[in-house]
């Protein structure tokens, strides 16, 4: 053999061999969506660079016949958080910020609840949840939709009451994102919604992918949101098709707001695989969006995340380990390192998977809220990829959900009736009048024309219904949109017979964790 004849044999055993998808994909993925009862889905898969696998399933809305493509946009919610991160990495890059830039140097008006915690509070802790805030806490201000500005929900956080201490637990959050994003804003003098697309969406070919308000709507090839809105709670009953326009607000946008298709995200997911380079990642000339170095970063875990052991079929799908890094979730499966990102918004769950020990990463976007069509999914592909064993995940996942489902119900019929019900203590009207919380704004409580109490969440539009009573002070909010979590409203009475304050928790124990009303506090007007 020739010595050219010797480097190409040598090259030939060298290449990456491509593992195509599932013989039996097609099927499972049907099976998957009638056994749910989701309309759609659309995956992506890239290996060593190539695109294995970019394709729609079912339809974009319930009944109709309008079939999902490779190009179907879906709301991506919290997978957006990655792009926000390496949005910030670009500016990193360039000299403007550093991971480890205290925020107010960037945003003097930045305050959290602790002073001393204000001071200390760095760029890179907007990105890791260790903030010492609880679950979600402040999603109120955009989910539902509400009017806030992305500068007021900045002024909120001084009202929001640590849980923890700083930086010693992991608690999931998105105000801070939508902080990042006005961080990008400070220093880059462009909205986030232009710089991503710009720098971002653009570069890497996503031509189709969008950040901002009016685009989205332009394109009708988009897919449409479903969840279930009971009886007897909001994840239960029939599928529904949802008003795409009442979801997500445009102050979240850097937490949740992108809008792509499989055949965007699978070029997001080549760029992320090969550490920032664009085209094949093979050639000198390749143009970079973003360093190995700041690849690195963005993929190195800050914030250990709780490891759940169980010892149901989902046992072995347990990690050793599992820490959130910069806008993505590590943790090992069957002794492989994943690098992952959910995101969940109204109507849609999407899930984004990278093993970047066999260079392959994946992408499952649906249009339903059901969780188990993504989980069953991942697991069917990275045992795929993995060369593990394969496992009916679809079934598995389903009777999972099915057991989860029957527990819910026996909750909410336990607690449909208190163990003593026993009259409110006030007359009706004392209840009436305009409260307010200092992180979220105000609410009002009035009589309705046939004499019951309502409630309205002034800064969500639509959110307005009527309090049943429950027992003593406590009624339950019943939402006229079915589609908000019902919740318990407990006033606080004074001796001289008004209202002191008003807390509120969810009724539903399947409720999302962004519905926070645990964090409001609402008084008078003008205590």
């Amino acid at each position: 053999m020739t010595r050219a004849g010797i480097a190409l044999f040598a090259l030939w055993l060298a290449a990456p061999v491509l593992a195509a998808p599932p013989k039996d994909l097609d099927a499972q993925v049907n099976a998957i969506l009638a056994r749910s009862g989701t309309p759609g889905v659309a995956i992506g898969i890239v290996e060593h660079g190539k695109v294995t696998l970019a394709k729609g399933y079912g339809v974009k809305r319930l009944g109709g016949t309008d079939k999902i493509d490779a190009d179907t946009l879906f709301q991506m919610g919290s997978v957006s958080k990655a792009f926000t991160t390496a949005a910030l990495a670009l500016l990193v890059e360039e000299g403007k910020i550093g991971w480890d830039d205290k925020v107010i140097d960037h945003l003097p008006e930045f305050r959290m609840a602790d002073p001393w915690v204000t001071r200390e509070f760095t760029i890179r802790d907007l990105l890791v949840h260790r903030s010492g805030l609880g679950l979600g806490a402040g999603d109120l201000t955009f989910i539902p939709r509400t009017d806030h500005s992305r500068a007021e929900v900045l002024l909120a956080l001084r009202y929001l009451k640590p849980q923890t201490s700083f930086r010693t637990q992991f608690a999931y959050d998105n105000l801070l994102y939508t902080v990042a994003g006005i961080v990008i804003e400070r220093v880059s003098g462009q909205s986030w919604e232009d710089f991503v697309r710009a720098r971002l969406l653009r570069p890497a070919g996503m031509a189709h992918s969008t950040t901002d308000e009016p685009s989205r709507w332009l394109n009708p090839d988009r897919a449409q949101p479903h969840e279930r809105l009971g009886p007897p709670a909001v994840g239960l009953g029939a599928q529904t098709v949802m008003d795409e326009k009442t979801g997500l607000s445009p102050n979240a946008y850097p937490a949740g707001g992108i809008m792509s298709s499989a055949n965007d995200m699978v070029r997001w997911i080549g760029v992320q695989l090969a550490h920032g380079k664009l085209a094949d990642g093979k050639s000198p000339n390749d143009k970079r969006l973003w360093s190995e170095a700041a690849s690195r970063e963005m993929w190195t875990v800050v914030t250990p995340t709780p490891i759940v052991f169980k010892t149901d079929v989902t046992g072995p799908t347990v990690p050793q380990f599992a820490g959130y890094a910069l806008g993505w979730g590590v943790q090992d499966y069957h002794g492989e390192r994943i690098v992952a990102h959910t995101g969940g918004t109204f109507g849609f769950v999407t899930r984004l998977v990278m093993v970047p020990g066999r260079d392959t990463g994946f992408i499952i976007m649906q249009n339903s809220m059901d969780s188990e069509v993504i989980q069953s999914l991942q697991l069917v592909l990275l045992d795929h990829y993995l060369g593990v064993k394969p496992t009916d995940w679809g079934k598995a996942i389903h009777d999972l959900g099915v057991e989860r489902n029957k527990n819910a119900v026996a909750a909410l019929t336990a607690a449909a009736t208190p163990a003593h019900v026993t009259p409110p203590s006030l007359p009706l009207a004392a209840y009436v009048g305009d409260y307010r919380d200092p992180w979220y704004g105000g609410m009002t409580i009035s009589l309705d024309p046939a004499g019951a109490l309502s409630i309205d969440f002034r800064r969500t539009p639509g959110m307005v219904g009527t309090l049943v009573p429950y027992t003593g002070d406590t009624f339950i909010a019943r939402w006229h949109d079915v589609s908000i979590e019902p919740a318990y409203v407990r006033f606080t009475t004074t001796p001289a017979g008004g209202v002191e304050r008003i807390l509120m928790s969810a009724v539903s124990p399947i409720a999302d964790f962004s519905f926070d009303y645990q964090d409001l506090e609402f008084v008078p007007r003008g205590k």
